[in-house]
């Protein structure tokens, strides 16, 4: 037996039309009655049927994302915390990957629009961004996360990039370091580009050389083959510094490929903070994203302009923090390395 929006009434002991609101949110419910209709939907066994609701108001309760790659678990950490943002407006979310191609990204796009969606979040594969045309001409809202172009003067939301690159060079050169190497993505990247200028800038101040830098791609088989190279031939580094979470595991495996120490022989500070960094021995010190805050910031960017069209764009930048633990310390000796 179909059960309705009646059979859920009844049982709640409301009207039909406050189980429309509970489900839709297009009004405000009262917490204990809200809870009374969905634990009487749970009991029941009812789903509400979301395609004759986006007949109805010609816009779905959806949000639409697209990322450059699912395998990426900042990405997806990014896609969970804003999931939880919505969840409690009556929101759901949609999730596509535009797998690092621009005209994938375009045909992803294109069939998230389908869904008519009341707004859209992407993080771009590239500085370029060519689906902006198309998002702008959509009338849909978007917010741009992430991978924000300089020239974009939307919605958007990412971190201070150059903060986060003086962070860790500064912790690194005030253990002593001075011989460098930054393992970066892609510098066709304005963030990672941005990384590595608060880098620059902090040896530059203390008169010392520009780091050795490696562009690791984006994956992390790539990143690991390009690092092993590397490390096969170069004993002069001390400091490593990731400037993504696969190159942060790119050098992890290519040091232990080649036998070196952490951090006895090498200091490496990787970038975003997981659970398995704090369970790597020695857990890793780490420039830290703000993962939670950023998906709070962008719901509120794009529920902002469901309620109000005439809101201006604006771009909000947050701060990353140094968990400094214990795969960073002093260099050893010159000529001296561990057993």
């Amino acid at each position: 037996m179909v059960v309705s929006i009646k059979d859920v009434a009844s049982r709640a002991g409301v009207s039909a039309g406050t189980v429309s609101n509970v489900f839709s949110g297009n009004r405000v419910v009262k917490p204990d009655l809200a809870e009374r209709v969905r634990r009487a939907a749970t009991d029941l066994g009812y789903q509400p049927d979301r395609a004759a609701s986006q007949l109805r108001a010609g816009k779905a309760k959806v949000v639409a994302a697209i990322v450059p790659d699912l395998n990426n678990p900042f990405f997806t950490s990014l896609i969970a915390s804003i999931e939880a943002s919505v969840r409690g407006e009556g929101y759901d979310i949609i999730v596509a990957s535009s797998h690092g191609d621009a005209e994938e990204e375009a045909r992803r796009l294109s069939a998230l629009l389908g869904w008519k969606p009341a707004g859209v979040v992407i993080i771009p594969c590239t500085d370029e961004f060519a689906s902006r045309e198309l998002l702008s001409g959509s009338g849909v809202p978007f917010v741009v996360a992430d991978r924000v172009p300089s020239l974009f003067d939307g919605d958007a939301v990412t971190v201070d990039n150059v903060d986060a690159g003086v962070k860790a060079a500064e912790h690194l050169v005030a253990l002593g370091h001075r011989q460098f190497v930054v393992a970066a993505s892609s510098m066709k990247l304005q963030n990672i580009r941005e990384r590595c200028e608060g880098i620059e800038a902090v040896l530059s101040r203390e008169g010392l050389a520009a780091p050795i830098l490696i562009e690791v791609g984006l994956d992390f088989d790539t990143a690991a083959e390009r690092l092993g190279t590397f490390m096969e031939g170069e004993r002069q580094a001390t400091a490593f510094i990731a400037l993504t979470n696969f190159a942060t595991l790119g050098i992890l495996a290519s040091a232990n490929k080649n036998g070196l120490s952490v951090p006895q022989d090498i200091s490496v500070l990787g970038f975003d903070d997981y659970s398995w960094m704090h369970a790597f021995k020695p857990p890793l010190t780490a420039i830290r994203q703000p993962v939670d805050e950023m998906g709070r910031a962008i719901w509120n960017r794009l529920r902002g302009h469901l309620s109000d069209e005439s809101q201006p764009s604006a771009r909000e930048r947050l701060l990353c923090d140094l968990l400094v633990r214990a795969s960073t310390g002093a260099p050893a000796a010159e000529g001296v390395r561990s057993a």
